[in-house]
């Protein structure tokens, strides 16, 4: 397991990738950083959706000299939308540093990102067909290009632009370094590589295929603001014994672990930011059944021998199909039956096909419970415990009250009394998670545009598109201070 503060990294890139949330590099990311860190020229071998960006955005990001006002780095995609995507990734890891990343492609005004290039961008991120009108109108100039990736190159292949490639690249001066990054390797990929690459280290990583025979997969299809409160929903329709959610960040973390007792659930957070006595005193509480539901990130959750998980909540997607395998793998385990569900905004249905891609299994979708649902959950498990209190036959100081009870009270009245008191109905809670942006389109949903990319897309504003905001949540579940007693008693 790699940490990125294991990579020597500059405390300006490791201060950013940390506000990221990410805590552990991926396979990738780990074979391909240090290795350009270097300055080595590196073939990157891996599927999308495995951190590829974060493993050339780094060291390029580290070389630049935001002092030299000149290009410094040239990023080349396939399509705009991945483009903007790189682009915003780059422009979060250098935001500390202040390095300006500038995305251009087919369909926004030239004249406009002409302007943009008077701005000294250190970075350019953009599509094949429109970065070589830039060099033929010379408001692109590679003189002092240090660093070149391709990215995608098997996809930049596929629609057309290897002669386009080839064009920019005797641009670039020759001692630069090369990073090229492809989920395949045809023959003309590797021609590339042989003709303008100098003695290239490769990284490969293959995704694992998983056999989960006892895991049930599902995911649920909910807009962000929204996905809160289907998470309780199915807490209380589903009721697990033991239930872990993951986050994506260190923040999602916390601000879930809050936001579920403040619903009367009994959770808590582990993440790399807390102490190692703190992350064991809580694991072993989970162990013990005093705390319902964990919340935790992949690297917090990776290695955990936990048995008797019941439940995986995937709140975010993961960016890395690989910690997919992970997460849920801490379910159904000793030929225990499990279940997963996965939380996929509309955006991010194309990461939802490479994970099931990578795993060779097919999720089903599951409807949101409503709240009469989750009522019904809750009334359904209050029932359970009201059986198995009648079935222990300890009731007998109980007896007599309950005769004088059924001298003034109707049976069925004071059994849904009963039935009440022990249910966790729903009420108005506020809670306040703050809003992560949906992962970058991937898959069919962020494909678009041809050789040239003239169809009309959004405006990059320099790579520095969108930041984060908070939504509140209030169709929520009530506090139930009984819950908890029980728990700690």
């Amino acid at each position: 397991m790699t940490k990125f503060s294991d990579l020597n990294l500059s405390s300006s890139t490791l201060k950013a990738v940390n506000r990221m949330g990410f805590e552990e590099a991926t396979p990738i990311q780990a074979g391909a950083i240090p290795l350009a860190l270097e300055g080595k020229d590196v073939i990157g071998q891996a599927q999308t959706g495995t951190g590829k960006t974060t493993a050339f955005g780094i060291p390029m990001v580290e070389k630049i000299d935001v002092k030299n006002p000149n290009v410094q780095g040239l990023i080349i995609a396939p399509t705009r939308e991945l483009a903007i995507q790189v682009s915003e990734e780059l422009y979060k890891i250098g935001q500390d540093k202040r390095v300006n990343v500038l995305a251009v492609y087919g369909g926004q005004d030239i004249q406009r990102q002409i302007r943009a290039m008077k701005k000294n961008p250190h970075i350019i991120v953009g599509t094949p067909g429109r970065m070589l009108d830039h060099i033929n109108r010379r408001t692109l100039k590679l003189g002092n290009v240090s660093t070149l990736v391709l990215d995608e190159a098997d996809e930049m292949l596929n629609m057309g632009f290897i002669e386009d490639i080839e064009s920019i690249l005797k641009n670039v001066p020759d001692n630069r370094q090369t990073l090229l990054f492809s989920a395949t390797m045809p023959g003309p990929i590797r021609k590339i590589a042989n003709n303008f690459m100098t003695d290239p280290e490769t990284v490969s990583v293959k995704s694992k295929e998983m056999t989960v025979p006892h895991i049930e997969q599902y995911f649920v299809k909910a807009h962000e603001k929204e996905k809160f409160d289907v998470l309780s929903r199915l807490l209380d329709v589903q009721s697990p014994e033991l239930a872990i959610i993951f986050g994506r960040t260190k923040r999602r973390v916390d601000e879930l672990a809050r936001a579920l007792t403040l619903r009367g659930y009994s959770a808590e957070g582990i993440h790399g930011d807390l102490s190692q006595a703190k992350r064991m005193t809580v694991l072993r509480q989970f162990k013990e059944g005093r705390i319902d539901v964990l919340v935790a990130t992949d690297v917090a959750a990776r290695g955990l021998d936990i048995s008797g998980v019941t439940h995986v909540y995937n709140f975010d997607i993961p960016q890395d199909p690989e910690s997919y395998v992970h997460r849920i793998g801490r379910t159904g385990r000793a030929g225990k039956e499990g279940m997963a569900m996965t939380f996929v905004t509309p955006r991010e249905m194309g990461y939802l096909r490479i994970v099931e891609k990578t795993t060779k299994k097919s999720m089903t979708q599951m409807k949101p419970p409503t709240s009469n649902e989750a009522l019904e959950g809750q009334q359904r498990l209050a029932m359970e415990k009201l059986v198995e209190t009648v079935k222990s036959n300890e009731l007998q100081n109980y007896r007599g009250m309950a005769k004088e009870l059924l001298e003034d009270h109707d049976s069925v009245e004071i059994v849904a009394a009963a039935l009440r008191l022990m249910t966790k109905e729903p009420d108005d809670t506020p809670v306040q998670i703050s809003e992560e942006r949906p992962l970058p389109s991937k898959g069919n949903g962020g494909r678009g545009g041809g050789k040239r990319d003239f169809k009309k897309g959004s405006s990059s504003r320099g790579g520095k598109g969108g930041g984060r905001q908070g939504y509140s949540s209030s169709r929520g579940r009530s506090k139930n201070p009984r819950r908890k007693q029980q728990r700690e008693s």
